[in-house]
């Protein structure tokens, strides 16, 4: 019996072991220059939100929530180029990559928001620079987008194998071995 649990319990672990790789999963190394690239573009940002001065907009009339929202911006400009250096660590971890992207996106939506009142309040050129410094990263987030959904499918064949193991091995040990008899219970 005990031999029985090893064996099943080996080759479960080695079915979860050596489950395939997709097709179209990104190896570590391209989801590492992938990030290296994401970096570098989010980088790029750092000049340009230096330039926003929201606290001068509010003697013409703009709403203090530019100010809240600059400052947000570029915390979550932080909070992006920290999500990612710990993702680059360990790119199989689905986690780290969902992490990664919606702080990309969330910086994307703050700052289009804060561009509306750099065209409005500051400088409409300055709003356009913003633009096209996100923009550069688009291609970056769509090969993010597209890593998250095969790493997770990934994830999902490879928890669908060790249950189906799971499930042969509690099949295999509640069998009786061949060739014994099943007592049945003595009644009084």
């Amino acid at each position: 019996m005990k031999f029985a649990v090893l064996t099943c319990l080996f080759f479960s672990a080695a079915a979860a072991g050596q489950t395939a790789r997709p097709a179209g999963v990104t190896s570590e190394w391209d989801v590492r220059k992938l990030l290296a690239s994401l970096d570098l573009q989010a980088q790029h940002l750092h000049p340009v939100i230096a330039q926003v001065t929201p606290e001068n907009w509010l003697a013409n009339g703009a709403p203090e929530t530019y100010v809240i929202q600059w400052k947000t911006a570029q915390a979550e400009l932080q909070y992006l180029l920290s999500s990612s250096e710990s993702f680059a660590r360990q790119p199989e971890k689905l986690t780290l990559a969902l992490d990664t992207y919606f702080r990309m996106q969330a910086l994307e939506s703050t700052l289009g928001s804060v561009s509306e009142g750099v065209r409005k309040y500051q400088n409409p050129a300055l709003a356009d620079l913003m633009a096209a410094v996100l923009g550069e990263n688009s291609v970056n987030r769509d090969h993010l987008r597209q890593y998250i959904a095969d790493l997770a499918t990934q994830k999902e064949q490879e928890w669908q194998v060790a249950d189906r193991e799971a499930q042969r091995c509690r099949e295999s040990l509640v069998q009786p071995p061949p060739g014994s008899k099943e007592r049945k219970p003595v009644r009084k």
